[in-house]
């Protein structure tokens, strides 16, 4: 029986896990290993003592297949360096993807579907029956993203902003200066302009609070991100649709959905009207009400890179 090793890594953590067949032998969670965000050292001595703990656990030396599944793995240069990392650890066949790829094989194990992501970053991904791949979005936290915890961060300061402009009420920017430490309107400003700059993702749980208490501001920015993550499914629901024959007869049946990340899965206004918004839109498409877990999704390409070798 193969020895097949998992890896999620995402921006926040990563995830690692080993299974014999339908046996799970060890699981273990580190920090992110995302260069963009804690850096090339930082990445390789979480990869590193994450892996030594799950072989540890694992009691083995070595596995037959690993897929990595890794946010930002189209930088140049990631895929080497994990792919390296992994050989140092005995793996005899790996393989490198984005984590969005591990994800929507957790969600349709191969097959067609819609995956809409949203944690850290945001990305919806889509999968045709011939499987061929769409995508929208995740264009990462400074340009795109919506959706996601860094933009419910960064957009809740410049909502709230516009709202002290106005003589609005909203709590966030006080709420946001006890979290940074900043005594006055001018220090919270200088510090969110500041490069490398504040965790923005890092604010979303107090923004959600704020909306579960009734703040406007906060609910506005939980609903927008809500609709742009509607948004961004039905786009790739319509780059599928034209990708097959447009003189397919009946009409082709709807794509399911599935979601991962904390934007969704823990914040109850998000999740709601992202809900809402896809029945409105499209009534008969198939939503999944659980969260998908990704490290499912590597584990099942593991375990098909053991026994195919690709």
């Amino acid at each position: 029986m193969n020895l097949v090793l998992g890896i999620d890594g995402g921006g926040t953590r990563t995830r690692a896990s080993i299974v014999a067949g339908e046996r799970v032998l060890a699981c273990a969670e580190n920090g992110s290993i995302k260069r963009l965000r804690v850096g090339a050292e930082t990445a390789e001595a979480n990869l590193r003592a994450l892996l030594k703990e799950v072989y540890a656990q694992a009691g083995i030396a070595a596995v037959r297949a690993a897929s990595a599944g890794v946010a930002s793995a189209s930088m140049p240069g990631v895929t080497e360096w994990v792919a390296t990392v992994l050989r140092d650890f005995g793996v005899e066949r790996s393989e490198v993807v984005g984590d969005e790829v591990i994800a929507l094989d957790a969600a349709f194990r191969g097959g067609p579907g819609i995956l809409q992501i949203a944690g850290t970053g945001s990305n919806t991904i889509g999968r045709a029956p011939d499987g061929s791949r769409v995508v929208a979005g995740g264009w990462s936290s400074r340009l795109g993203d919506e959706g996601s915890g860094y933009w419910i961060g960064v957009n809740s300061i410049r909502w709230a902003l516009h709202a002290h402009d106005r003589e609005q009420p909203t709590q966030i920017l006080e709420k946001v200066g006890e979290i940074w430490g900043t005594s006055s309107l001018d220090g919270l400003v200088n510090l969110g302009d500041s490069s490398p700059g504040p965790d923005f993702a890092a604010l979303a749980p107090a923004i959600n609070e704020l909306a579960q208490a009734g703040d406007p501001v906060a609910v506005a920015v939980l609903r927008q991100a809500a609709a742009d993550l509607v948004e961004f499914v039905l786009l790739v629901r319509a780059k599928l649709r034209r990708q097959l024959a447009p003189s397919i007869e009946p009409p082709v049946a709807e794509f399911p959905v599935a979601w991962t990340g904390g934007v969704i899965e823990k914040m109850a206004l998000v999740r709601e009207a992202f809900f809402a918004g896809l029945k409105a839109a499209a009534p008969r498409m198939p939503v999944a009400r659980e969260p998908v877990i990704p490290l499912e999704g590597a584990l099942w390409r593991a375990n098909r890179l053991a026994e195919t070798g690709g």
